[in-house]
């Protein structure tokens, strides 16, 4: 015994680390700063390919309540507005937050000054010209012939939104850790005299540190002009992005991983500990290209794209429901069948947070840590919810979840909401916590019996 809970110390110690890793804490930190704008876009598209349709469309295959495309048109611009705010720049929000995270987290004294070179140096390793598509009106347009041109000084969303945000991350984390290092050499500080305004003088201590850690990214991004004909993104893109995306939005390689970081909760170690910062980052990003598609081109357009199906809402709607591990499905069991008084009382203070998605009442109250029989369901409803939820997806039972919903949202609501009002979702999401009851109910009788026992072995040695 002892020499397995050294091994579990020993292996909480090692996560923990991972988990507090300041570049990775960073990332965590950046991307939680920024989701409210998100679920802004998530709401937007919502609302322009829902609840505006069904009020005004025009269209004689669907029309709406009031039909009129011109009330549609201005009322869409609105959404379409907000939609464009959020997603075109999200890689240039996450490069800022990012970098603002990091320098915070590593106690820089001018973190500001991290977020302006974060952000320049996003800039300066995209390419100087794009390739713009040309529109049939223009006078350069020939069919079949001269349908492109490139544009210089100009800057494309493929880069500064969706597509861009691995680039961001990158950039966020590594170019401020370049300038502080940087910044660090005492030599390189410009002293002003005394009297001097205290913004003045910082400005000035990391001028010398700006511009050579921006020189520095200058000459790679020429390097890469230069000798391949290419910028950095499209580097990350086919080297990094793609490889990943391919090993978390894969159903095998996402539940070995995610299933993982639950496993690690039964042992005390939140799951954010590894999930937060190895899949959620990953899955987020894919959900809100998908969140761009749907805006774009409607439900339709996420249903032609297979490599959005599986995102973060996959989770957070069919695999978290009152928290990781479905434990409102365990709160569920032992109302109904649960006779140990103790856990009938947890069940009680955690059901209302567990409506919600929030558990850790339940986790170390119940409890679910080191909590053997329960420790089996915990971790197995969880990989029924991403597996059920993804193929059920896949075969067209439900809708593909495209729009972010706030992890509060409870259950039919967010399964509805996050399929851009798909009702055969919240169905879903009902029948999927009915089997997790179930499946909870031999291993909860099992848990009360444990419990029992511990109960009267402590109170005969308290006796003795």
């Amino acid at each position: 015994m002892a020499n397995g809970q050294s091994f579990l110390d020993k292996f909480a110690e090692v996560s923990a680390k991972v988990g507090n890793q300041v570049h990775l804490r960073s990332l965590r930190d950046g991307f939680a700063t920024i989701m409210p704008i998100f679920i802004l876009a998530g709401l937007a598209a919502l609302l322009n390919n829902v609840v505006f349709t069904f009020l005004w469309s025009a269209d004689p295959s669907s029309p709406g309540l009031f039909p009129n495309a011109d009330v549609l048109a201005t009322a869409q611009y609105w959404g379409n507005a907000l939609t464009q705010g959020a997603l075109s720049i999200s890689a240039i929000l996450l490069c800022a937050m990012v970098g603002y995270s990091f320098a915070n987290n590593k106690r820089f004294d001018n973190p500001v000054s991290c977020v302006v070179v974060a952000l320049a140096v996003f800039f300066i390793m995209m390419p100087q010209s794009v390739t713009a598509n040309l529109a049939a009106s223009s006078p350069l347009y020939v069919a079949d012939e001269v349908t492109t041109a490139q544009v210089s000084s100009a800057f494309i969303t493929d880069y500064t939104g969706t597509n861009g945000m691995f680039t961001a991350i990158i950039i966020g984390l590594f170019a401020p850790t370049l300038f502080i290092k940087v910044s660090g050499i005492e030599k390189l500080r410009i002293k002003m005299p005394e009297g001097v305004p205290p913004a003045v003088e910082k400005s000035f201590n990391v001028l010398i540190p700006m511009l050579l850690t921006l020189g520095v990214f200058g000459v790679l991004s020429m390097v890469l002009f230069a000798c391949f004909q290419t910028d950095v993104t499209a580097l990350i893109n086919t080297f990094i992005q793609t490889p990943l995306r391919s090993l978390t939005t894969n159903p095998v390689g996402l539940v070995l991983i995610y299933s993982l970081g639950v496993f690690l909760f039964t042992l005390g170690i939140h799951q954010s500990t590894i999930n937060g910062v190895l899949v959620e980052p990953i899955l987020t990003i894919v959900l809100v290209e998908a969140t761009s598609v749907y805006s774009a081109g409607g439900i339709d357009a996420v249903i032609a794209r297979p490599d959005l199906w599986l995102n973060m809402n996959v989770i957070n709607v069919y695999a978290l429901m009152g928290g990781s591990g479905c434990t409102l499905a365990l709160l569920l069991a032992t109302f109904i069948w649960g006779k140990w008084r103790p856990s009938r009382e947890v069940a009680k203070l955690g059901i209302l947070p567990a409506i919600f998605n929030i558990n850790e009442p339940v986790i170390y109250g119940y409890p679910i840590v080191f909590n053997i029989p329960l420790m089996v369901p915990f971790v197995l409803n969880t990989i029924i919810g991403i597996l059920v939820g993804y193929f059920a997806t896949a075969v067209g039972l439900v809708n593909p979840t495209c729009i972010q919903v706030p992890w509060t949202t409870p259950i039919i609501a967010s399964g509805i909401l996050s399929t851009g009002g798909d009702i055969r979702a919240g169905i879903l999401q009902i029948v999927l916590l009915v089997i997790f009851t179930l499946i909870y109910l031999p291993f909860m009788k099992a848990s009360e019996t444990a419990q029992r026992k511990q109960f009267e072995m402590a109170s005969e040695s308290a006796e003795n």
